[in-house]
């Protein structure tokens, strides 16, 4: 059995080197604030080299060939799929997160390697084009992007981080990679021992375990890599594609939701609450594309809050490793007191609480708003926690347009029995992703996962992110001798 709590140290040039900054982070379980491990902390200078490590890395592993990347991306998944039982266990304690919840990630991480397995191929395919010019031949090719900077949050730690790593190296690139150091084993050493496992080529991934205190914008700012790929907050995006910016990178961002949950006039209410549950609760509302409006048509609504509450008070709380709870703790004690906030906030601007819940530690039981306004401080903010908004819509139409009414547009998801009248309206709500009869918290490795507005730039997902991780050149070849007009 693995002892993946001993992996404290980062993974640089294929070494697991200790952080030499002199500081240490305690990384603990966020439910009985138990120790997991504790970090020795890399400097500017250890993630420095990781980045040279990984950028003469990357010139061997981009002439690497499909075969290889294949079955490095093989071993891993067999390493995470043999692990499964120990990394479950480490979600539950590094995040907070149910075991459902541990399930569902360990399930999508495996998936999104085996999709990245389809993508070694795309830099053997040579496309040709027409010309315009007698006897030339126009060829396209994909080329290896270079190393790919990798920034992952602490919700989905495990999931979030692989869809940008297993991709990356799959098309020949290197990665440097900093987890969240509140999720530093799900999000960075587990993936990093499982590379190791596979016989990845030393430099070709690096982890770096360590905080901005240490690293300021170092990783934004670095000439060795050309992409930014970052999961987290809409600010902190915002800040990212400004330093990135003005140095022509790329950047590849997943951010914030204001997630739209819209209960239309002719929906199906039961099934309607049986999704809203799950889209509201998983993880305890940390999800970027957690349902954070609920906008119910004014025939429902009394018999939708009345459903929902319901429900609500039958979920398990607690200890996230028990088998049968629900919600956990958030993932730190500045996040429940961000949400403690909030809840005063809609308080005094008059929402409606029917359901109150209670604090315990980081533990936060579930909380029910209605007659909320769509354009309130509780609907307008990104809630990332167990508080249930829902708003009254006197038709579909004003439903659609509560939707609308933010800066945000990640996903979104409606309920109706007419279905092609659902897939206008889908059209009409401004979100990258929209799910009819639906919540609005899925993913898949072959769709285009994305938002638009202030929830990001690019789409993961195969084949999308093959064009964002690589680079297309136009190879001509003058196969007849070409006369020119002077």
């Amino acid at each position: 059995m693995e002892q993946f709590e001993s992996y404290n140290k980062s993974l640089i040039n294929g070494d697991w080197i200790e952080g030499e900054s002199g500081r240490n982070y305690q990384n603990v379980n966020p439910y009985d604030q138990s120790t997991v491990n504790t970090i020795p902390l890399a400097t500017r200078q250890q993630l420095e080299e990781a980045y040279l490590a990984a950028k003469k890395a990357q010139e061997k592993w981009a002439v690497s060939s499909a075969e290889q990347r294949k079955e490095v991306l093989r071993k891993v998944n067999s390493y995470l799929d043999g692990h499964r039982d120990e990394i479950i266990q480490i979600i539950a304690r590094e995040t907070g997160g149910s075991l459902i919840k541990a399930n569902v990630e360990v399930d999508l991480t495996i998936s999104i390697v085996e999709e990245a397995i389809n993508m070694p191929d795309e830099l053997d395919k040579v496309d040709e084009l027409d010309a315009a010019v007698e006897g030339k031949v126009n060829k396209v090719h994909r080329l290896p992007l270079g190393v790919i900077t990798s920034i992952s949050p602490f919700n989905f730690p495990m999931n979030l981080s692989i869809r940008t790593i297993a991709p990356a190296i799959a098309l020949g690139n290197s990665v440097v990679h900093k987890p969240d150091i509140q999720t530093a084993l799900t999000g960075g050493s587990i993936i990093a021992k499982a590379f190791e496992h596979a016989g990845l080529p030393q430099g070709v991934f690096n982890c770096i375990l360590t905080d901005l205190d240490e690293i300021g914008d170092y990783m934004l700012e670095t000439p060795h890599s050309p992409l930014v790929s970052f999961t987290g907050s809409t600010p902190v995006g915002k800040h990212i594609a400004e330093t990135a910016g003005r140095m022509l990178k790329r950047v590849a961002l997943e951010l914030g939701g204001n997630n739209p949950f819209l209960v239309l006039e002719d929906a199906d209410v039961e099934r309607a609450v049986d999704a809203a549950i799950f889209g509201k609760f998983i993880h305890q509302g940390q999800i970027c594309m957690i349902i954070n409006r609920f906008i119910v048509h004014e025939k429902h609504y009394d018999t939708f809050i009345e459903k929902f509450v319901e429900r609500v008070k039958e979920i398990p709380s607690g200890d996230p490793t028990e088998e049968g709870v629900i919600v956990g703790p958030l993932i730190n004690e500045e996040q429940v007191n961000n949400a403690l906030k909030i809840i005063e906030t809609a308080k005094q601007e008059g929402a409606n609480l029917i359901l109150e819940g209670k604090r315990e530690g980081n533990l936060l039981t579930p909380y029910v708003f209605v007659d909320v306004e769509n354009d309130s401080t509780l609907a307008q903010t990104e809630l990332f926690a167990p508080i249930a908004t829902i708003i009254k819509a006197k038709s579909d139409e004003e439903a659609v347009d509560m939707a609308n009414d933010t800066p945000y547009g990640l996903s979104s998801s409606l309920f109706t029995n007419d279905l092609e009248q659902g897939e206008q309206l889908a059209l009409k709500i401004e979100s990258g992703m929209t799910h009819i009869n639906d919540q609005t918290v899925n993913d898949n490795p072959t769709i285009p996962f994305g938002g638009t507005k202030e929830s990001g730039v690019g789409k993961f997902g195969n084949p999308w992110i093959v064009e964002e991780f690589t680079i297309t050149k136009w190879v001509s070849v003058q196969k007849e001798i070409r006369d020119f007009p002077f």
